[in-house]
């Protein structure tokens, strides 16, 4: 059974899904754009089926009451300082992360900034922030392919444009591949007030200002073949990004939205890494 919490932190309450023995061990799971955490739902309940103790929030700008108005309170550290405040919140001082999309992303830097908090790290899509920059920079066919990030962090006409015509461009972004009822659940929460700005808020927060390292702790990447945002360069240099124990996963013929086009896949995947470290 997955159960809805509310974790309270001096950022504001977070919403959450969780699943599983208040003593099983501590997993927590964040979401992409434009998601939240319900994308987690098929990993929470098997996860806690298995006797860990899952959580997924809904991240800074998805929660309504951790909505700050200023992009400048979505930087990467701020979004960091949320997953240590979660994981104190609940008492978790060792946990395993997992991350899919923005975040992934968030993952990434709270491996790097928060080592021995972690028990392991799993990331979907989003391949290592450094090998992604160099990605950016020398091969022409990511730069082309984030280049949507640009736009959305120059212009205020995004939420507009997303929102228009019963949020056809919001919804046309999932290609088809995530249940309407599930699309119809994001639409509906990024169409409250202010929802839709705070979640591009985290592309307008700029740029983290310190460089990320190599990541010691043990890392599951998974990336799959037909992801429009995130190319083969950055996805295969993410191996020499990790110093710890490192597993690279490629799926075949599926989109960027692999946790829930692909969601045994995914989930079989995570519980072995899980189990084996």
């Amino acid at each position: 059974m997955i159960e809805q919490l509310s974790i309270p932190t001096a950022a504001g309450s977070f919403d959450a899904i969780a699943a599983g023995p208040e003593d099983g061990r501590p997993v927590l799971l964040l979401h992409g754009f434009p998601e939240a955490a319900v994308e987690w739902e098929h990993q929470v309940a098997t996860l806690g089926v298995l006797g860990y103790r899952a959580v997924a929030p809904d991240q800074r700008g998805y929660s309504p009451d951790v909505r700050p108005e200023q992009a400048s309170e979505y930087t990467i550290d701020h979004l960091v300082g949320d997953v240590v405040a979660i994981a104190d919140r609940l008492g978790w001082n060792e946990f395993d992360l997992v991350g899919h999309d923005w975040g992934g992303a968030v993952a990434w830097w709270t491996a790097d900034a928060h080592p021995g908090r972690l028990r392991s790290l799993a990331v979907i899509s989003t391949p290592h922030p450094a090998a992604l920059a160099e990605a950016m920079k020398t091969d022409e066919d990511q730069h082309l392919r984030s280049g949507y990030m640009t736009e959305w962090r120059q212009t205020r006409v995004t939420e507009r444009r997303m929102l228009e015509n019963d949020a056809d461009a919001l919804r046309r972004m999932f290609d088809w591949k995530v249940s309407p009822s599930k699309v119809d659940e994001y639409v509906r929460r990024l169409t409250e007030p202010g929802a839709l700005t705070a979640a591009l808020n985290w592309y307008r927060a700029g740029r983290p200002g310190g460089k990320i390292g190599p990541i010691e702790v043990p890392t599951l990447y998974i990336w799959s073949t037909e992801d429009a945002a995130f190319g083969s360069t950055a996805a295969l240099d993410t191996a020499n990004r990790v110093t710890g124990p490192y597993r690279f996963e490629m799926i075949e013929d599926v989109s960027h939205w692999v946790v829930e086009e692909a969601p045994e896949a995914v989930t079989s995947l995570l519980v072995e890494h899980l189990s084996s470290h």
